[in-house]
C-alpha cells in the first residue's frame, strides 16, 4: 500500500475494508462489474492483490459490497425525498416518483451490465439486504406510498398498490434497459407528455368513462 495512503487509513479517516469497498464502487461506477479482477481493484486501492482476502471472503463479496455503495451513493445525489402520502396531489406525486425511478435506473443500471453472466456475483447480492434508503427496493417503497394514499381515500379502495408499483418500475426497465447497449450514450429523458400519460393511465385507467 502506498505510504500516504496506508498513514491515512491507520490515522481512522477510513478502515482497510471500506477502502477497498470506496474503490471497488470507483471501478464499478466507470466499467461495471464484467471483466473486474482483484489485480484491478488492489491496483485500484493501492494495496497488494492478497489484501482483498484478509477482509472478504472472495471477489464477488467485495464487489456486491461495491455495488451496494454505488446505489447509496446515486440515491444520496438525487434531488429530494419521495413523496408522502397525503401531501400534494396523488398524481402530481406518482410524476415525481417515476421521475426519480427513472433517474435511478439510469444512473446505476450500466453498473449492472452483465451480471446475468456472474451466478457467483448475483448469489452474493441476493445474501445482502436491499441497498435503498428506509431498507426497501422501489416497488415496495412505491406500493407503499399507494397503499397509504388508499387508506386516506385518495385512492380508489379497488386499486392494487402492488400492480401500480410493477407498472412503473417496469416502464423505468423498459425506458432504461436499452442503455446497456451503449453505456456511454445519454442517460433516457422521456418526453413529458409520456410521463403524464403513463399517469394519466394509471390513474384512469383504459375504459372509456360512465
Amino acid at each position: 500500500m502506498a505510504p500516504r495512503r496506508a498513514a491515512a487509513l491507520r490515522g481512522g479517516e477510513q478502515s482497510l475494508r471500506e477502502h477497498l469497498i470506496a474503490a471497488a464502487r470507483a471501478l464499478v461506477a466507470r466499467r461495471g462489474t464484467a471483466g473486474l479482477t482483484v489485480r484491478d481493484i488492489a491496483g485500484e486501492a493501492g494495496v497488494a492483490d492478497g489484501v482483498l482476502y484478509n477482509h472478504f471472503a472472495d471477489k464477488e463479496e467485495l464487489l456486491a459490497y461495491a455495488l451496494h455503495a454505488h446505489v447509496r451513493a446515486v440515491e444520496a445525489e438525487l434531488d429530494g425525498a419521495a413523496p408522502r402520502p397525503g401531501e400534494g396531489t396523488v398524481a402530481a406525486n406518482l410524476r415525481a416518483y417515476l421521475a426519480r425511478a427513472l433517474a435511478l435506473h439510469a444512473a446505476i443500471l450500466p453498473a449492472f451490465a452483465g451480471l446475468t453472466a456472474q451466478p457467483k456475483l448475483l448469489a452474493r447480492l441476493g445474501d445482502l439486504a436491499t441497498p435503498l434508503a428506509g431498507g426497501q427496493d422501489l416497488r415496495t417503497e412505491l406500493a407503499g406510498y399507494v397503499h397509504a394514499e388508499r387508506r386516506l381515500g385518495r385512492v380508489a379502495a379497488s386499486a392494487s398498490p402492488e400492480a401500480v408499483a410493477t407498472l412503473v418500475v417496469g416502464v423505468c426497465h423498459d425506458l432504461v434497459l436499452g442503455r446497456l447497449l451503449d453505456p456511454s450514450g445519454p442517460p433516457p429523458e422521456p418526453p413529458a407528455e409520456l410521463v403524464d400519460a403513463l399517469v394519466a393511465t394509471l390513474l384512469h385507467g383504459v375504459l372509456p368513462g360512465d
